[in-house]
C-alpha cells in the first residue's frame, strides 16, 4: 500500500484571499492527480475528504469540481484530527480489500481569531473535555485550543516524563522541514 500522489495548496489567512474552499480542494486535487498519474474518473474508487468548518455536503462540492463519477465521498469532521481520519479511512479501505486506489482530501475555510461553536442550542460536545481540564488545572485564560493542547502536553510531561526541550525539538525540527515546502 503507498501513498503515490501528493497535492497541497499554499495556507492563507482567512478573510486575506478571494479563494473559495472549492478553488483551492480542485487545485490541491489537481496536483496530487499530476503527481500520482492517476486518472480521476477511471481508477479513484473512493474519496475521504476531511472538513471542519462546513456545511453537509461541502466534500461532495469540493470533488465535484473534478466531475462527478458516482464514486463514495464519505465526509469526515473529526477536529484537529479530520486529515488524518480521512487518511486513515482511505488506509483501512484498501486494507480491508474494498478499494484498490482511493484519494483522501482536506480542506478548510477558517475564520478570524480563536475557534468558536455555533450551536448554542445544545450540549457542547466539548463540555466533558473542558469542565475535567477545569477541574485538573483551573480556569482557562486565554483561547480555548491552545489551554487545551497545551495541558495536554503538561499531562505527557508528567505522566511521561517528557522535557520541554522534548517539545522544542519537535518544533524546530518541523520548521527545519516546513522552510523546504513552498506551501507551508
Amino acid at each position: 500500500m503507498f501513498v503515490v500522489g501528493n497535492g497541497m495548496t499554499k495556507f492563507l489567512r482567512p478573510g486575506k484571499h478571494g479563494y473559495e474552499y472549492t478553488d483551492l480542494a480542485n487545485i490541491a486535487m489537481k496536483r496530487a492527480l499530476d503527481d500520482s498519474k492517476v486518472s480521476f474518473d477511471k481508477e479513484i474508487e473512493s474519496i475521504f475528504v476531511g472538513w471542519v468548518y462546513g456545511d453537509s455536503c461541502a466534500g461532495q462540492k469540493a470533488v465535484y469540481t473534478q466531475g462527478m463519477t458516482g464514486v463514495p465521498i464519505v465526509n469526515v469532521n473529526n477536529n484537529c484530527s479530520t486529515g488524518s481520519t480521512a487518511l486513515y479511512l482511505a488506509h483501512n479501505s484498501i486494507k480491508g480489500g474494498e478499494t484498490e486506489c482511493v484519494m483522501a482530501l482536506g480542506f478548510e475555510k477558517m475564520f478570524t481569531g480563536s475557534l468558536k461553536t455555533f450551536f448554542d442550542d445544545r450540549v457542547n460536545p466539548s463540555a466533558d473535555i473542558f469542565m475535567k481540564n477545569m477541574e485538573l488545572r483551573g480556569p482557562i485564560k486565554g483561547p480555548y485550543a491552545p489551554n487545551l493542547f497545551g495541558n495536554a502536553g503538561r499531562e505527557h510531561m508528567e505522566k511521561y516524563g517528557t522535557k520541554a526541550e522534548h517539545f522544542g525539538k519537535i518544533a524546530w525540527k518541523n520548521h527545519k522541514h516546513s522552510v523546504h515546502n513552498p506551501y507551508s
